[in-house]
């Protein structure tokens, strides 16, 4: 059985059509569990299927990776060695995606994540694996073309959580993203944290899917831009030294400070950006943006 894990948030068209992608998938057993970050959308309720879809309602947007932790935790309740594929709502599935990912998983019992290769819609490679150098804190998404080897897979630094499989034998406890990132980082620091206790984290080409890159964050420009650098810190907190983390943050603030004549919508979301996330290290800083 695979359980596939996605997170509404007034997708349910997006949902719609990833789900017929799914359904065209034979010879597989699977379940659908959508965790619905935006109760107001009553229109999901339309594709709740008790045998093959569940929506687990949430009560607020909680945030992308809270709200795979509700799912994460409904699949480890129910089936603790289950496969586990995160999936974004503005993906689609190519065909015999699911059974190459059951075969993915049954032939490299060592793997505990797997990013998978995802297109766009031209047709070029939009996430080709994810790389870390934390003495500079450069995160950096691979893109635009496959590595020249990677079947049956590579080992990588972490992998997108648009399309993400987990193998949950592997965690004697629930996998669990960190809550304190609302959006964005928050796969990447899914992955470092459990590379660092020793699980394998791999990307293959073998498994595919095709994703329409921004088609719900690009409803919120402003907040996408915020998040991004909001979370990008985070992230660098998490898994740098104080000195990599100081000079990012003060490079992102001069930047953004000499765009702001030319720029400064862009600017003033990365310097909003910035002091939230000094907001969270000085809680009592006396600043306001």
């Amino acid at each position: 059985m695979i359980y596939l894990v996605t997170v509404n948030y007034y997708s349910t068209e997006l949902l719609e059509k990833l789900i017929t992608s799914i359904q065209e998938n034979r010879d597989i057993f699977y379940k659908i569990v959508i965790v619905n970050n935006s109760p107001a959308d009553l229109s999901i309720n339309s594709l709740k299927n008790g045998r093959e879809i569940l929506i687990l309602d949430a009560g607020e947007n909680i945030g992308f990776g809270r709200a795979c932790n509700l799912g994460l935790n409904w699949v480890y309740d129910q089936e603790p060695q289950a496969i586990v594929w995160i999936v974004n709502p503005d993906a689609l599935l190519l065909e015999n995606s699911l059974k190459k990912a059951g075969q993915f998983v049954a032939a490299n019992p060592e793997v505990s994540i797997t990013g998978t290769s995802v297109y766009e819609p031209n047709g070029k490679v939009w996430f080709a694996g994810g790389q870390f150098a934390p003495e500079k804190g450069t995160i950096i998404a691979d893109e635009g073309v496959l590595p020249s080897d990677c079947s049956p897979y590579v080992p990588v630094d972490w992998v997108t959580g648009c399309s993400m499989l987990i193998n949950l034998k592997h965690f004697p406890e629930c996998p669990q993203f960190d809550s304190d990132y609302f959006l964005y980082y928050e796969d990447f620091d899914f992955c470092r944290r459990y590379a660092k206790q020793g699980h394998l984290i791999v990307f293959t080409c073998d498994i595919k899917i095709i994703h329409h890159p921004s088609s719900i964050t690009s409803r919120h420009p402003d907040l996408k831009q915020q998040h991004s650098i909001y979370s990008y810190l985070l992230a660098l907190e998490k898994h740098t030294s104080p000195s990599v983390l100081f000079s990012r943050l003060a490079k992102i603030f001069l930047s953004a400070l000499i765009s702001l004549p030319v720029k400064p919508k862009l600017a003033g979301n990365k310097l909003k950006g910035v002091v939230k996330y000094c907001k969270r290290v000085l809680p009592l800083w006396p600043i306001h943006f």
